[in-house]
């Protein structure tokens, strides 16, 4: 039997344009989301930079979030709004909403504002978010972080 290097080079050819046929693996991950930012503004409401991020390996529209905040151990609201924002695989992105805190949770604010000191918070809810080509899902959000005081930016939390 004779060495033939065409059918090498077919079979070669071949099995390479197979690979190639199947594309990337697009995967939805569950998203987070995260406190960047929070400005308490003269009338004492807060304003938060949320950000959200997608780890999914396509790009997500974030239509809702509805999430319950607590700052310390104290309710200081809920952070209801309606991005309508895509946001690229893997990628972040920030949102703003408005808050007008609990009395309790002020308090909460003032004391770490007033000592210097970080601020514990907590997030729960849910954020609705499509998936490029898919429907819309519900994701469980869970976050717990601290925010400390921005130098040179009274009333500023990063």
């Amino acid at each position: 039997m004779r060495f033939r290097p065409q059918y090498v080079l077919t079979a070669l050819l071949a099995l390479t344009l197979a690979a190639c046929g199947s594309g990337p693996v697009k995967r939805v991950s569950e998203p987070a989301a995260g406190i960047q930012q929070l400005t308490v503004a003269g009338d004492g409401s807060w304003e938060i930079q949320l950000r959200l991020r997608n780890y999914s390996s396509m790009p997500m529209r974030f239509d809702t979030l509805a999430l319950q905040m607590k700052v310390g151990d104290e309710v200081a609201g809920a952070l209801d709004a309606a991005p309508g924002l895509s946001i690229g695989p893997e990628s972040a992105d920030v949102v703003t909403v408005r808050l007008q805190p609990s009395s309790p949770a002020r308090i909460v604010m003032a004391d770490a504002l007033a000592g210097g000191r970080s601020l514990f918070y907590e997030l729960d809810g849910t954020v609705a978010a499509t998936p490029e080509e898919r429907k819309q899902r519900s994701f469980d959000v869970t976050a717990r972080n601290s925010l400390n005081q921005a130098p040179g930016l009274p009333g500023v939390l990063r």
